[in-house]
């Protein structure tokens, strides 16, 4: 950690997956620099911040003195009352001259993950580019980075006039920033401050995993493209020592085998390696450990203490027999696993799937899964299982061509250059690839379909108002498909469709689907379950530092199966040995 605290910039900028710690790390780092005699100010803008909860501090929107670590400052900034705070800005001027339906379906586009994400930008940027309020701090560090789709919308010049007012071009997020214009010029200073090495250092944060290293090496190949060259690996939750237990063993060959593995990216760049922690990092007492270089403490009893406590917090968590007995009694239908990436719902449907095949019926499962290694393991002998896939860059390279030659010789060069941007959301991937599925949900009348890429609700509500707007105002550049059309009304069926929620027993992950749950509770779609995932606490491990781990995931546990569940939860654990067909995925539903 001294060799990220001794090139410390002015700005220092975490990006990382959902869950891999990048909170706990800016934490640290920001605690490691206040012992250094350094001013610094903390920032978070993340919607599923547990800022207050590691920093052990109560925070708000200005900066406030953290407990315990004397120069450093704190502050949870809510990118969703900033979003909703400038999303009225932007259509309000609209209510009572375009239709009702219209201003929805403005409502819905901007209600997307990018406009949450803008909405943050613009908050933190007021700390970034006006000096007047960061004069007295040594160093400024944001715990949530732009994504470089943000980034290359501030360049665009389109992106600044009002496009969204006659958008009829089908992408899914524009506008949010032509509701800003007044902020260019401090955009302008921060995205320079940004690209200045001798200003700026980009954290990458990840886990000693191939999904988590992927994703920073390509999130580290696309910000380097824009200029944010000045970075930093940070390797975090790193274990290595194993002892006897085989539990233990595999969790160490495994986090052995994916840093051997790394991407070639993280060749040229300086790494920092963090052990693996099983508390996590929470606490003043745990942060300046982490910056200071120190070891957890020995967990001796966490085994017995785990072998205590486990009854009690399964108390409400069914077993997968029960839950199989609710999924078969339709005896067909769609099974639907939804969660952020990295929580392992490609694996857990494909484990449904292999079940259901198994016990006698007719199986079809759609996947995005890009290797496809797990699908073909389990086709092996499951004559019932069929496979059908999809690639996610071919459905949304299809989509947006679409679209761009339906607008091509319509819009200006600036705003086909907006246009093409905005087709590289998240969000667009979401609805191409479920236009595919959509024909794939049509089949669920006379067998089992489990899908393991399902729509969010901001996708299915902006589907139905985009439909909605497209009735009444009747001038939609594109027309929706028919299995498109008739799919929300079969994923509200809970007769029809049944949603599975898959979460890691963490505290992003699961507040991560806490939001996931919200959402489509607001596009009227009622959870059928949730899948806790990945559990070490019912591993059967008896090492103490993973008992410990064990310990610390029994509140999420409660928390998922007592607070935020449907009907049902059930528990899945962290297995070391390697999936390979249906058997050895039966090992995931103990």
């Amino acid at each position: 950690m001294n060799a990220l605290l001794n090139k410390a910039t002015r700005f220092l900028f975490f990006t990382g997956k959902g869950g891999v710690g990048k909170t706990s790390m800016s934490c640290a780092v920001a605690t490691g620099l206040a012992g250094r005699g350094e001013k610094v100010l903390l920032i978070s803008t993340d919607p599923a911040s547990n800022l207050r909860e590691v920093l052990e501090t109560d925070l708000g929107s200005s900066p406030a003195a953290v407990n315990g670590v004397p120069g450093l400052d704190a502050m949870d900034i809510n990118p969703m009352v900033a979003a909703e705070e400038y999303r009225e800005r932007m259509v309000g001027p609209y209510r009572g001259v375009l239709p009702d339906e219209a201003v929805l379906q403005m409502e819905e586009q901007l209600s997307g993950a990018c406009t949450v994400e803008i909405a943050g930008f613009n908050e933190f940027s007021k700390f970034i580019g006006d000096e007047t309020m960061i004069g007295d701090y040594d160093h400024v560090v944001l715990d949530t980075a732009p994504t470089g789709h943000t980034l290359r919308l501030l360049n665009l010049p389109s992106a600044w006039n009002d496009f969204i007012a006659g958008n009829e071009t089908g992408s899914s997020c524009l506008g949010p920033v032509s509701g800003l214009a007044d902020q260019k010029a401090l955009y302008e200073q921060v995205v320079a401050a940004l690209k200045n090495p001798e200003q700026t250092l980009l954290a990458l944060v990840a886990r000693a995993e191939p999904m988590s290293l992927a994703e920073a090496a390509r999130a580290s190949g696309e910000l380097a493209e824009l200029g944010l060259t000045n970075q930093h690996l940070i390797l975090n939750g790193v274990f290595s020592e194993a002892g006897d237990d085989a539990v233990a063993r595999a969790f160490a060959a495994k986090s052995e085998k994916a840093l051997a593995n790394m991407p070639a990216a993280f060749d040229a760049i300086e790494q920092t390696t963090v052990p693996f922690r099983p508390h996590g990092v929470m606490g003043v007492a745990a942060l300046k450990a982490v910056a200071n270089g120190e070891g957890d403490p020995v967990w001796l009893a966490a085994p017995d203490q785990l072998h205590a406590a486990l009854p009690a917090a399964l108390e409400n968590v069914s077993e997968w027999d029960a839950l199989f007995a609710d999924l078969e009694r339709q005896a067909s239908g769609v099974i639907m696993t939804m969660g952020k990436g990295g929580v392992g719902k490609t694996v857990m449907a494909a484990a449904i799937a292999a079940e259901l095949a198994r016990r006698g019926h007719s199986v079809l499962l759609s996947t995005t899964d890009p290797a496809s290694h797990v699908a073909q393991t389990i086709g092996a002998g499951l004559d019932n299982l069929h496979v059908d896939r999809i690639d996610p860059k071919a459905e949304t390279k299809k989509y947006c061509s679409d679209i761009i030659a339906k607008n091509s010789g319509k819009l200006s060069a600036d705003d086909l250059a907006l246009l093409e941007e905005e087709l590289r959301s998240p969000c667009v991937e979401e609805i191409a690839v479920f236009q595919a599925f959509a024909k794939t949900v049509a089949k669920g009348s006379d067998q089992f379909i489990v899908l393991d890429t399902a729509p969010t609700g901001h996708t299915l509500l902006l589907l139905d108002s985009t439909e909605a707007y497209h009735r009444e105002v009747a001038k939609s550049a594109d027309d929706i498909p028919a299995a498109v059309k008739d799919l929300l009304p079969r994923v509200r069926d809970p007769e029809f469709t049944k949603v599975l929620i898959v979460a890691l027993p963490e505290a992003t992950p699961t507040h991560e689907a806490e939001d996931l749950q919200r959402d489509l509770r607001r596009a009227d779609i009622e959870p059928f379950g949730w899948i806790i995932n990945r559990g070490f606490a019912v591993s059967g491990t008896t090492d103490p530092v993973l008992s410990a781990k064990g310990l610390h995931e029994i509140d999420y546990i409660k928390e998922i199966a007592n607070d935020l569940s449907a009907k049902r939860t059930v528990i899945a654990p962290w297995v070391g040995e390697e999936l390979a067909g249906a058997e050895s995925l039966r090992a995931l539903m103990k």
